[in-house]
């Protein structure tokens, strides 16, 4: 192999899906990551080696090796670590030619049957590059969490032009970004752009992330086969596989997640000892065309429709058989749109987005009813996409106030997604008249901390007042918590 005269390791390291025994390590080689190919070779593969550690200064190394970063897959290395202690801090880091990349901290996840006594978790989403600076990552990397869950709009397909949009860039982009992704060569290109994000590596380097993706991944309000423009189905499918390697090769997964052309088994599900049970959702590849377009519509038939569905049929029945054999404390389902209803006001005929769960209401009504056959007291919904903060309850009938609180919904604002945010609600009196199960809102730019412990659920709304300027400080404008047996949001 040529000699690499430039650091290899721009975009950083990862870790994700913890197990008990297991976590898997990633990084990607580029030593020229705003060019095509990254500056490496277009075929043959780079030996890295790797440690994991009990310390951070790697004076108690538990495993070494070397792997392999192919060319095929865009030079990235997915370590499938084996044999590790439950519920233990490891440190980690690679090393290509003479260059050694940033130290990683990872951990491993409690044993099943463990009594956990509390744990905590980022949820995080919606992360465009043009729109403001990842200072939510920043923060985030200094937060004493065992995990994150990002669930989706890691990136953007739309253009980026040379001034880098709401970001003061030092060095215009290249002009290759000034365009939609089409390509896999595109969404390889844009991984690199956003990788390269100091604070976004700092995030990743701090936590295992669990990730799902929504629609920005590949293209805006896609569905299954059918795109927003409704190109040919073929043309779309050959650009979701473009955009699902792309995405497998730039996350923390193991191999049963690596794609197959235009599909990729991402839906997965993890314990955390005795204290939880999360389902890792995938809304976007299975679900039916939006009815009445994606956009806001008077729900009709179409929307009621039983035979319409926003998660599959298959992965629907792994959900709901996964709450039926759960014996954790709480199951936590982490995806992607609004679980909860959100009408724009009281009226009868009040309009709800057709892209979130809303559109599909048969398929939440299933939900529902397999969570109360199962038994499941305390539902804990993780939720992004919206760009604002919400705090729901889940209630069994959202028409009637009334109704069982079946469990609640975090909704977790965008990390740069939409510019700068504002706090207030201009209509908050009317959208809450028309959602009394609504408890909070907040427009502003952050991130959700999830505490779990065997009495309540916690989640502390973090918010920065500005993302167009970098640096600006972290504040917790909210926290609700719930209590185990009793579903049902209250300020904290």
């Amino acid at each position: 192999m040529t000699p690499l005269s430039e650091n290899p390791f721009t975009l950083g390291v990862a870790s994700g899906d913890p197990l008990p025994d297991s976590v898997v390590l990633w990084t990607r080689l580029a030593p020229a990551p705003h060019e095509p190919g990254n500056g490496l070779p277009a075929d043959g593969s780079i030996a890295v080696q790797w440690e994991l550690s009990e310390d951070d200064t790697f004076r108690r190394v538990v495993q070494s090796g070397t792997a392999d970063a192919p060319a095929a897959d865009s030079h990235t290395v997915h370590l499938d670590l084996r044999g590790l202690e439950p519920d233990r801090v490891y440190w980690y880091r690679f090393r290509a030619d003479r260059w050694i990349s940033p130290v990683g901290r990872t951990r491993t996840a409690p044993r099943p049957d463990a009594a956990v006594a509390t744990a905590r978790f980022g949820l995080l989403s919606c992360q465009q590059f043009d729109e403001g600076y990842y200072t939510a990552l920043g923060h985030l990397a200094r937060e004493d969490l065992d995990a994150v869950f990002f669930v989706g709009d890691y990136i953007y397909e739309n253009a980026i032009n040379a001034q880098g949009g709401a970001r003061r860039l030092a060095d215009p982009l290249p002009s290759f970004y000034d365009h939609w992704t089409l390509t896999l060569e595109d969404y390889r290109q844009r991984y690199a752009l956003y990788k390269s994000d100091p604070e976004l590596q700092a995030a990743h380097a701090a936590h295992p992330w669990y990730v799902t993706w929504d629609d920005h991944e590949v293209a805006n309000n896609y569905a299954g086969d059918i795109s927003q423009d409704n190109d040919p189905v073929d043309q779309f499918r050959a650009r979701r596989a473009a955009a699902y390697r792309a995405y497998w090769e730039n996350m923390p997964l193991r191999r049963p997640q690596r794609p197959s052309g235009p599909d990729l088994n991402l839906y997965r599900r993890f314990s955390y000892g005795r204290l939880a049970q999360f389902d890792i959702l995938d809304t976007r590849q299975y679900r039916s065309d939006q009815a009445y377009g994606d956009g806001w519509h008077t729900p009709g038939p179409e929307t009621r429709d039983p035979a319409r569905t926003i998660t599959g049929d298959a992965q629907e029945r792994w959900l709901l058989d996964g709450f039926r054999a759960s014996t954790a404390t709480w199951n936590v389902v982490a995806q992607q749109v609004a679980f909860s209803q959100h009408k724009e006001t009281p009226d009868d005929d009040a309009r709800v987005s057709m892209d979130t769960w809303d559109g599909y209401s048969a398929s939440r009504d299933r939900v529902l009813a397999g969570v109360e056959r199962a038994g499941v007291q305390n539902l804990v919904i993780l939720t992004g996409d919206d760009h604002v903060h919400f705090a729901y309850d889940v209630k069994k009938d959202f028409d009637d106030p009334d109704s069982a609180t079946l469990g609640v919904e975090l909704l977790g604002t965008s990390v740069s997604s939409g510019f700068d945010g504002d706090e207030r609600l201009p209509d908050w009196e009317t959208t809450l008249a028309a959602n009394p199960h609504l408890k909070y809102y907040d427009g502003r730019r952050g991130y959700v901390v999830v505490t779990l412990d065997p009495q309540r659920v916690r989640g502390d709304f973090r918010t920065i007042a500005k993302v167009t300027t970098p640096g600006a400080p972290i504040t917790t404008a909210a926290s609700f918590a719930s209590e185990a047996g009793a579903p049902g949001l209250q300020g904290a």
